[in-house]
């Protein structure tokens, strides 16, 4: 049983007392199973926490790695598949999921729409996927199926993320505003459009668009929060 903070203070002033009173014999007749139960133990864990960071760091190159050959085959439009296979089944949940993002935004870009969104539905029901992911596979999905679903759905769908200060709120309060003037809600989505236009944090083509709709609209607030010029006409991928 490994000593508590408490108990190995206790031992270490023990051991200096006795040392100073020449008492090793009683010391060790009190402690000593414990002394070597605790030395034992600490080496062990010393050398499995060894393995372990030498075990992870070799994983975690090996990983990245094909991660890497994934994404230099994407930017050939095209899946590696053997290796998507690989990083699915051994790279772990973050490397598993980051795979299939680029095979659902493959997928998407051919316009496989079913298996782009049949990607997106498994991490959003992975348990072990990291949340900022399932946002991102929710954004995608949700655009993906904007013309198929009802406006009340988007909104539903999205609107934990279409709140000002959300990272995703630039494209989830965009495609919420969008989904709000298919309700015939425009006050409502002039309300969305003008909150997205003074969002600093949202990728500036998407806030100079919300400023432009809101002003449309009739918003007399639709200014755009930019700290500098537009430097293009498209969205940065958010």
């Amino acid at each position: 049983m490994a000593l508590t903070p408490y108990q190995t203070d206790a031992l270490i002033r023990e051991v200096d007392d006795a040392v100073r009173q020449d008492d090793m014999a009683s010391f060790w007749t009190k402690y000593g199973r414990v002394t070597v139960g605790a030395v034992i133990l600490g080496l062990a864990a010393f050398g499995g926490w060894l393995y372990w960071q030498h075990h992870s760091a070799n994983v975690a190159e090996a990983n990245s790695v094909q991660f890497a050959a994934l994404l230099k085959s994407a930017e050939g439009a095209t899946l590696d598949q053997p290796v998507y296979d690989k990083i699915v089944a051994q790279g772990g949940s973050a490397y598993k999921v980051q795979a299939e993002l680029v095979k659902a935004a493959l997928a998407g870009g051919k316009a496989d729409t079913k298996t782009a969104i049949a990607t997106y539905d498994a991490i959003l029901n992975d348990s072990a996927a990291l949340q900022p992911m399932k946002d991102a596979a929710l954004i995608r999905k949700t655009t993906l199926s904007f013309d198929t679903m009802k406006p009340d759905q988007v909104i539903s769908a999205l609107k934990e993320l279409a709140v000002p200060g959300n990272p995703w709120f630039g494209s989830a309060g965009e495609l919420t505003a969008i989904a709000y003037l298919k309700m015939g809600r425009r006050d409502l989505a002039s309300e969305m459009f003008t909150s997205i236009g003074r969002e600093a944090a949202a990728p500036e083509s998407i806030r100079l668009r919300a400023g432009q709709m809101a002003s449309a609209l009739g918003s007399t607030r639709a200014t755009t929060n930019s700290a500098s010029p537009a430097t293009g006409a498209g969205a940065p991928a958010q």
